[in-house]
C-alpha cells in the first residue's frame, strides 16, 4: 500500500501541471465530446508509459546527454509551433454547431496519437520520468521489478483518471458553449502551444549548460 500511495501522490502532482496536454484534453472534449477526450488521455498515458519503459531500460543515459536534449527541444518546439499555427489559423476559422448529433466523428486511433505526440514532444517529459526512475530506485529503495512496476502503474493510472475527469467536466460545458466561444478556445489553445514551442526553442541551450 505504501508503494501505491506514493505513486498516487506523485500522479496527482503530475496531473496538476498545466501545459499543452491539459488544454488539448479540454478542447477536444468540448469540441468532440467526452469519449474523444478519453482517447486523447489514453494517448497521453501510453506516451508516459513508453517514456517510463525507456528510462527504466537504461536509455536514460543516452537521453540525458545535453546535446541530445538540445536537439529534442528544437524538434519538439518546431512541432508544437506547427500545432499552434494549425489551431490559430485553421481550427479557429471553423464555426460548428456543437450539439453532439452534429459533431464529426474522428478515429480513436487518431485521437490517441494526438495525445501521444503532444505529450511526447517536450524533452521535459522524458527528463521528468528519468528523474522519477532515479528517485524510485535510489531514494525510495524500490529495487525489484515488481515494486517499480507497481509504483509507475499507480502514477500512470492516477494521471489517466484525472485526465478523464477533466474530459468529463469539459464535456458538460458543451451545453452552454457558443460557436464563437469555441473559436476563442481554439485560438487560446493555439497560442498556448505556440508559447510552449517558442519556450522550448528559446531555452534549448539551457539543456547544454549554456
Amino acid at each position: 500500500m505504501d508503494i501505491i500511495l506514493k505513486g498516487i501522490v506523485s500522479g496527482l502532482v503530475l496531473a496538476l501541471l498545466i501545459g499543452p496536454v491539459f488544454f488539448t484534453i479540454l478542447q477536444t472534449s468540448v469540441e468532440r465530446g467526452f469519449w474523444s477526450g478519453v482517447w486523447v488521455a489514453t494517448g497521453v498515458s501510453l506516451s508516459d508509459a513508453s517514456y517510463i519503459f525507456l528510462a527504466y531500460l537504461g536509455l536514460s543515459q543516452a537521453f540525458s546527454n545535453p546535446e541530445t536534449q538540445v536537439y529534442m527541444a528544437y524538434v519538439g518546439g518546431v512541432i508544437l509551433i506547427g500545432f499552434g499555427a494549425y489551431y490559430l489559423f485553421v481550427k479557429s476559422r471553423k464555426l460548428l454547431d456543437f450539439k453532439s448529433i452534429n459533431i464529426k466523428a474522428r478515429s480513436p486511433l487518431r485521437l490517441a496519437a494526438k495525445g501521444f505526440i503532444i505529450n511526447g514532444l517536450s524533452p521535459m517529459v522524458l527528463i521528468f520520468w528519468i528523474g522519477t526512475v532515479s528517485v524510485v530506485t535510489t531514494d525510495f529503495g524500490y529495487t525489484s521489478r515488481y515494486q517499480v512496476s507497481l509504483f509507475f502503474i499507480a502514477i500512470v493510472a492516477t494521471v489517466f483518471v484525472t485526465d478523464v475527469i477533466k474530459a468529463k467536466l469539459a464535456d458538460k460545458l458543451r451545453v452552454v458553449l457558443t460557436p464563437r466561444l469555441v473559436r476563442m478556445m481554439n485560438i487560446f489553445l493555439g497560442i498556448v502551444m505556440a508559447f510552449f514551442g517558442c519556450r522550448l526553442i528559446f531555452f534549448a541551450d539551457t539543456f547544454n549548460g549554456h
